[in-house]
């Protein structure tokens, strides 16, 4: 009689280790409690799925925020290649974009998807969707999971229902109190690559506005913490977009400092090439007001606010601008000010930093150190990465390692 394997969650890590378990002759049921399989992979990369990354494994260790030694087995057990190789076998083509982010040709995650639920049923795997899992017992060497419709019993199980970022997708954390039934210590839950709230109240009237090309700078009592490059967005509550959400990952532990963070608007151009560039602006404007001169330099939208924070009335003419109010401009413009006064809930985070200790889980087969023949894999793990493909990378390949040691 086969081996009863049951994976609770199908998402990225669940899928992956079922179908791995299945191709070893196993029997294999997978519980999803949505009405499909990977919802939350179907809204990744903004609806296209950003599959992974393209660098080389090695360089994915220095992206990993949480725990990155817990990796090493995993990461290189299944490799990025690796996942790629797997969809490709099922029918998927995929690209590489700017910063080595891996989509679909077809820009649609719903055809990762198929792949992988095609991957499922090529190795037998019974999916059963629609079905919470309400309870997980261990009696008489059998673990009992008790659903809403019946009880089934498992030699071995895997809990991969993902952490508590995006609860409509079905991640509401039903997996951490699971693990705690087993003994599990579950590490304080954090939001993880989030947007970012700002006590300034001129973050609103930019609300929608994007910025591309622009340095997005931390600091803590003077000191530089951290700096990203790239785009990101005003919100009506603050900051938004790629590299906020990467600042937000190094911030956590200075929450209980004063943050400052500065936007340099124009980091190509010195402080010098910057004076030069309003001079030359200024003399082919020399007529108008400084709110009409400078929209050669700065989006329309941002002038204002500029010209506001500089301490300069915006019907001045420019040619009765002062050397120290060109100067005030030009810090402006390079280091646009801004007080961190909160991060967004963990419910709009991407990935959910926390979870249960990597200390209690076998970093080489992904079992449980406490219980026998249980086993952990994906972001119900404390293990977080930052964007680019990363964090679904630690869910396949902590899957896999799952999937070959059930």
């Amino acid at each position: 009689m086969k081996e009863r394997i049951g994976v609770i969650g199908g998402g990225p890590a669940g899928i992956i280790a079922a179908g791995i378990a299945g191709s070893k002759d196993k029997s294999v049921t997978l519980i999803e409690k949505n009405e499909r399989l990977g919802k939350k992979l179907f809204i990744t990369g903004k609806g296209r799925c950003n599959i992974t990354n393209a660098s080389p494994i090695e360089d994915f260790f220095d992206n990993v925020i949480t725990n990155r030694n817990f990796m090493y087995s995993s990461f290189y057990s299944f490799t990025n290649k690796d996942i790629l190789n797997l969809l490709e076998k099922y029918g998927l083509k995929t690209k590489v974009e700017r910063g080595n982010r891996v989509f679909p040709l077809s820009d649609k995650s719903s055809d990762v998807i198929k792949a992988l639920e095609k991957f499922l049923s090529t190795h037998n795997v019974d999916v059963m969707l629609n079905t919470k899992v309400l309870d997980i017992n261990y009696a008489n060497n059998k673990f009992i999971v008790i659903t809403s419709e019946n009880k089934m019993y498992f030699d071995k199980i895997l809990i991969a229902t993902g952490g508590k970022s995006y609860p409509s997708t079905g991640s509401t954390g039903d997996g951490y109190k699971f693990a705690e039934k087993f003994g599990h210590e579950i590490k304080t839950l954090r939001p993880s690559l989030v947007p970012i709230e700002i006590n300034e109240e001129w973050t609103r009237i930019l609300q929608g506005l994007s910025l591309k090309n622009v340095t997005l700078t931390a600091f803590v009592r003077d000191r530089k913490v951290h700096e990203e490059f790239g785009e990101m967005v005003f919100t009506h509550y603050g900051i938004s977009g790629p590299i906020v959400l990467s600042m937000s990952n190094h911030l956590h532990q200075y929450t209980n400092k004063k943050i400052k963070l500065f936007v340099d608007l124009k980091p190509a151009l010195s402080i010098e090439k910057l004076d030069d560039r309003l001079l030359r602006d200024f003399q082919i404007y020399n007529n108008r007001q400084i709110k009409n001169g400078l929209n050669d330099l700065l989006l329309q939208k941002l002038i204002p606010v500029i010209i506001n924070l500089a301490r300069i009335d915006s019907e001045k003419p420019i040619n009765q601008i002062t050397r120290e109010e060109r100067g005030n401009l030009v810090n402006i413009i390079k280091g646009l000010p801004m007080t961190f006064k909160n991060f967004r809930s963990i419910e709009e985070a991407i990935i959910t930093s926390g979870g249960i200790s990597a200390k209690e889980i076998n970093p080489s087969t992904m079992e449980s150190k406490l219980q026998q023949r249980l086993f952990f894999a994906g972001e119900i793990i404390d293990v977080d990465a930052l964007t680019g493909g990363y964090n679904l990378q630690i869910a396949y390949s902590t899957g896999y390692l799952a999937g070959m040691n059930m």
